[in-house]
Formats: structure tokens, sequence, C-alpha cells
């Protein structure tokens, strides 16, 4: 399985958020709200994911899971904001750990979860 994946930025969709299409091959499968945060200069650029939809004719097939692979490819910080209780399961398979504010946290090539550590020392 393989997917594709369209990002469709906030400001064309005149939305505060991007989007995401989520497709394999010519079929659209699902799509994903969320935010891309790339930093001027040398930061590390943060993607915020707040909802995964995979229709439900394509739910169950590995699509949710393989956009999060993607994302994990691409960005060094990844957030999954305010994590449904029923999907904590899902965020801890994919290597993401509880922030303790709602959000699950993935941090590619770091040791667990750092983020509140840099919210609150004011980095």
């Amino acid at each position: 399985m393989s997917i594709s994946v369209d990002f469709l930025s906030g400001a064309r969709q005149h939305s505060q958020y991007d989007w995401v299409d989520i497709s394999s091959g010519d079929v659209r499968v699902g799509k994903a709200r969320c935010k891309r945060n790339i930093p001027q200069g040398a930061g590390e650029a943060a993607f915020i994911i707040y909802s995964i939809n995979i229709y439900p004719e394509w739910a169950g097939s590995g699509y949710g899971r393989e956009f999060v692979d993607y994302c994990k490819r691409h960005f060094e910080i990844i957030v999954a904001d305010r994590v449904r209780q029923s999907a904590i399961g899902f965020w801890e398979t994919m290597g993401f750990h509880d922030n303790k504010d709602g959000n699950w946290i993935y941090l590619g090539g770091h040791p667990s979860p750092a983020i509140r550590g840099h919210q609150e020392s004011g980095q």
C-alpha cells in the first residue's frame, strides 16, 4: 500500500488550518486537518495534526498509520492535538508520548517528551 499526500494551505482553502488530501492511487481515501509550522531561520519544523479522517469504506486499511508514518519522515516534531481517550492507543503505537496537556508528541531523533520543558523554559 502506498499513499500520496497533497497539502492544501489554509490560505488556499480560506481556513485557519492546512488540509491534507490522502489518496491511494487515483482514489481519495481521507483527509487530515493540520498546521505546518516552519520556523524562519534554523529551527525545527513542527507539524500539528488536529484530525485524521479516513473515509468509512477505507477505515481499518492502514491509511491513517501510513499518513502518520509519512509525517514522521518529513517532520522532526509532530503534535497530535487534543487526543480523544479512544485514540490514545493509536498514538502510543505510533511512537507518540503523552505531553500531559491532552496532546501527544512525537520527537524524531529525540528522547521522549521535551516540548513542555521547552515551553516552560521560554525556548
